[in-house]
């Protein structure tokens, strides 16, 4: 079964590496397609920081963090014996989507960067799709701690003959 969420991580990788190398070789670095109007565009960058481009230049601490999180992340798979689907579903997208820019970082010292959107006046800083799956991966896993947490704290009333988790009630006098 841990199988399967290698495959969710090598599915981003794959897409996230096809439609970088499509945006390099069919783009020029600036050039602009809009997709829907200026709401949504496809816009060549290269970035040499992390997400939104912040950290300009920190290649070898931005190698060093994904060799540890990639790590950790196999680790963890590895050794999660109780299928917690959420988790693991949320670490697959992080895992696809961390070897997807470190394999650019490692390469070229850059990652290629396409997706912007633009909301009135704002532009959202550009990213990619390894960066998209590492959000919703993130978010999967907050999602499952909160639940978890939720199932704890109804659990834990249970154990207390609260069901509901209120307080007992009292007695009218």
């Amino acid at each position: 079964m841990r199988l399967y969420y290698y495959w969710i991580a090598l599915f981003v990788f794959v897409i996230d590496l096809i439609t970088k190398k499509i945006v390099e070789y069919q783009m020029e670095i600036g050039d602009i397609i809009p997709v829907i109007g200026d709401f949504f565009v496809i816009t060549s960058l290269r970035n040499k920081g992390a997400a939104f481009g912040i950290l300009q230049n920190q290649r070898f601490l931005f190698i060093i963090i994904t060799l540890v999180v990639v790590s950790a992340i196999v680790w963890y798979i590895q050794r999660n014996k109780h299928g917690q689907k959420l988790l693991l579903t949320g670490l697959g997208l992080v895992l696809g989507g961390a070897v997807g820019n470190f394999l650019d970082r490692a390469l070229y010292g850059e990652v290629v960067d396409f997706l912007q959107f633009t909301f009135g006046t704002y532009v959202f800083p550009i990213f990619n799709l390894a960066d998209t799956a590492i959000c919703i991966g993130v978010g999967l896993i907050l999602l499952d701690s909160v639940l978890n947490m939720k199932n704890e704290n109804k659990e834990t009333s249970e154990t207390n003959g609260q069901p509901d988790g209120n307080q007992p009630e009292r007695p009218l006098h």
